[in-house]
């Protein structure tokens, strides 16, 4: 379908066009003095644009841009050839007032020199900017292919960690193909400028070889003058051209060798330039270089006076290291000095303050909000702020985290540096300083950015500081979420679930149950990995169970029941076998006969029985962690909430159901049985045990009459 008809897309037609017929029809002088000034002004907006970016991808229509510059720049050279050639024997305006400068302007009277001057421009242009911006383009574009597909990784893995909403994973994946198909365009477009380079050396021979022949030939002007006029008008052809080349060319080596920052060059180079230390040496050596015999003393004197003037205005500007400012000590100590009511906090040390710098982005910062976002999601309830401070009692770099007064987790982190994870077989190993992973315990190493796409092409998984604390802070978070689910949070739901069910939301609080006892319910759903975002069920199976109990523990069961197909799905597909790790019968009767014996206690079973049924199911289960493979422990009702305790000492949040939690149109697929008389006979409860390809796990010299 054709759109309607827009003035600003009906231009670039229309500027092709133009080109187009800059090459095939003539030009008047006055016309092309009009071009020429235009292409000047073009590379000059092209240059201070290129300057004032903060990374390449600020400038992503560069290379489009670059090619019709330089078909501008070609166009105006064949038009200007034409009228050199054609009208140059009538003197040295013929061909416009821009090239009569220019050319007057260089050759200054000597066209030996004015030849060799522009020889210089050219080998600067060609040899020195254009080929290194070419090269810098090409390696580039190699490195940032090579590291393409380890980026896209990396966003997986943060969009799985919960650091990156959908949208915010998306809007990162174009940035990455983006930044890909960037620096291929640059590569190409190198070659844009270096052929211009080469085609204004052509163009500068041609028109001095055939203004001579036709000068003398068909105009019967002399030698001399013929060279006098023509040399001119070539040389001021090829510097107009070549002037604005020049600019285009800088401005490509300048995008392809930026270095993404939060600064412009002019900021970046400024603040990286601002080092006392750095201007006193130079300030000192100039001085010293004034002593040496024949130096110009007046000249290096002011320079050395200078550098030292600028040394000693940033070591007053700088901020003394250590200082403080000493206040009195209050004669009196308030509440808020000694209480922490902060659900979670971060605790940092001043090295790694500029991660939560808003001037350079907060980038960790921005990672927490995405984790409580991400978890608020996939647990059902609004996660309270995670508070953040510096803490001059920690290290410069360590990090330290607690969820509800009590320090949970602490590591270290290196602002400057990258950490490459090696989540799985690399073909190299890259220099750095081996450390654990903190959230999942894999082997990792601090590297310098410099390596991170030499990590990434080698396999690993390479992150930044603020990936890094956001991960183990997303990992602690869930783990310890039924601590910072409170009354108020349940309040919250149950108001919310008032809106469209007030029946349902008021006939359970406070008419059958307290709100303590339904945090209690919601904080044991919680803890063991249950997602309560299906308030209406849960409260639907408290009002049905009132009746029959008021405590928690009770409870607590059974609502796991009617929650049976939301706890499930977090195990396999709707229409993938869930794996399950199944206790034989008799095992199982004896693991009952313990919780019988002592109600309600969280430690029923005897203490030898206890560690080697927990060695006997994690051994199970070494096969499906080695897979990265999720599974349930299934047992009865009476022996899940004992069982799970034993075994979230020794699994990675395990997950222990009971036969009726599990839908019965759900296929299992028992991939072990957990105990030393499993028969593929021995019935086993539940809906769609499927035992074929299962194993027996022995546990260490039980019997069945112990």
């Amino acid at each position: 379908m054709i759109g309607r008809f827009s003035p600003r897309a009906a231009m670039l037609p229309a500027a092709i066009l133009m080109l187009v017929l800059l090459m095939v029809v003539p030009v008047p002088a006055v016309l092309l003095d009009l071009f020429f000034i235009l292409n000047i002004g073009i590379s000059l907006i092209v240059l201070m644009v290129a300057i004032n970016t903060r990374k390449p991808l600020d400038f992503s229509a560069f290379p489009t841009v670059l090619l019709f510059a330089t078909l501008l720049r070609l166009s105006l050279n064949v038009a200007s050839t034409r009228v050199v050639l054609v009208h140059g024997h009538e003197g040295t305006a013929a061909a416009g007032h821009v090239i009569e400068a220019f050319g007057s302007f260089l050759v200054g009277g000597d066209y030996v020199v004015g030849i060799f001057v522009f020889a210089v421009l050219m080998i600067i242009n060609l040899v020195v900017i254009t080929k290194g911006a070419g090269r810098v383009s090409e390696v580039a574009a190699r490195f940032t292919l090579d590291a393409l597909p380890g980026k896209q990784m990396a966003i997986d893995a943060d969009l799985n960690a919960g650091l990156l909403t959908a949208d915010e994973a998306r809007k990162r994946r174009l940035e990455v193909t983006t930044e890909a198909d960037f620096h291929g365009s640059m590569d190409g477009a190198s070659k844009f400028v270096k052929g211009d380079a080469v085609a204004g050396v052509l163009i500068l021979v041609i028109n001095i070889v055939g203004g001579l022949i036709l000068g003398t030939v068909q105009h019967d002007l002399g030698l001399g003058e013929a060279a006098k006029v023509y040399l001119l008008l070539a040389i001021g052809d090829g510097l107009v051209a070549q002037v604005p080349a020049l600019l285009l060319s800088i401005a490509a080596a300048m995008v392809v060798t930026r270095v993404g920052s939060e600064l412009d060059l002019a900021g970046q180079v400024t603040s990286q330039f601002a080092q006392s230390a750095s201007w006193a040496p130079v300030a000192v050596i100039l001085g010293l270089l004034a002593l040496v015999p024949g130096m110009p003393v007046l000249a290096i004197l002011p320079a050395a006076a200078g550098a030292g003037w600028i040394a000693w205005a940033l070591r007053k500007k700088a901020p003394e290291v250590g200082a403080a400012v000493v206040d009195v000590e209050p004669t009196t100590i308030s509440w808020a000095e000694v209480a922490d009511t902060a659900p979670a906090s971060l605790d940092i040390g001043f090295g790694l303050v500029p991660l939560v710098d808003e001037a350079r982005g907060a980038p960790l910062m921005v990672r927490i909000t995405g984790i409580r976002r991400q978890l608020s999601k996939q647990l059902g309830f609004v996660l309270p702020p995670v508070r953040v401070r510096d803490e001059m009692a920690l290290a410069p770099f360590a990090y330290r985290i607690s969820v509800g007064g009590v320090v949970v987790g602490e590591d270290l982190a290196f602002p400057e540096d990258m950490l490459a994870i090696e989540a799985g077989p690399v073909s190299a190993v890259i220099e750095g300083r081996p450390v654990t992973d903190p959230a999942f315990g894999l082997p990792a190493r601090w590297i310098v950015p410099e390596d991170a796409d030499l990590a990434t092409a080698a396999g690993y998984t390479v992150v930044d500081a603020a990936s890094v604390i956001g991960t183990h802070l997303n990992h602690l978070l869930g783990v310890h979420a039924h601590r910072l689910l409170g009354q108020d949070e349940v309040q919250a739901m149950l108001d919310t679930l008032a809106e469209s069910a007030p029946a349902l939301a008021g006939g359970l609080v406070p008419k059958l149950l307290s709100l303590a006892v339904v945090t209690g319910v919601m904080q044991r759903l919680v803890e063991e990995g249950v997602p309560v975002r299906d308030v209406r069920g849960i409260v639907s199976a408290l009002v049905a169970a009132a009746g029959r109990s008021q405590e928690v523990a009770e409870l607590a069961e059974m609502v796991r029941a009617p929650l049976g197909a939301a706890i499930v799905q977090t195990l396999a597909g709707l229409r993938e076998p869930v794996a399950a790790i199944a206790i034989d019968p008799v095992l199982e009767g004896l693991l009952a006969q313990a919780v019988r014996a002592a109600p309600g206690s969280a430690w029923p079973f005897d203490p030898e029985l206890g560690a080697r049924v927990g060695e006997a199911i994690s051994s199970a289960a070494q096969g499906l962690l080695s897979e990265g493979r999720r599974f349930a422990v299934v047992t009865t009702p009476l022996v899940r909430r004992p069982l799970w305790l034993l075994l979230r000492v020794r699994l990675p949040q395990p997950v222990v159901v009971s036969f009726s939690e599990i839908p019965d149109d759900r296929v299992v697929d028992v991939v072990a049985v957990v105990g030393g008389h499993a028969s593929a006979e021995s019935p086993t409860p539940g809906p769609s045990l499927e035992r074929e390809g299962s194993r027996t796990v022995d546990v260490p010299q039980f019997h069945g009459d112990e």
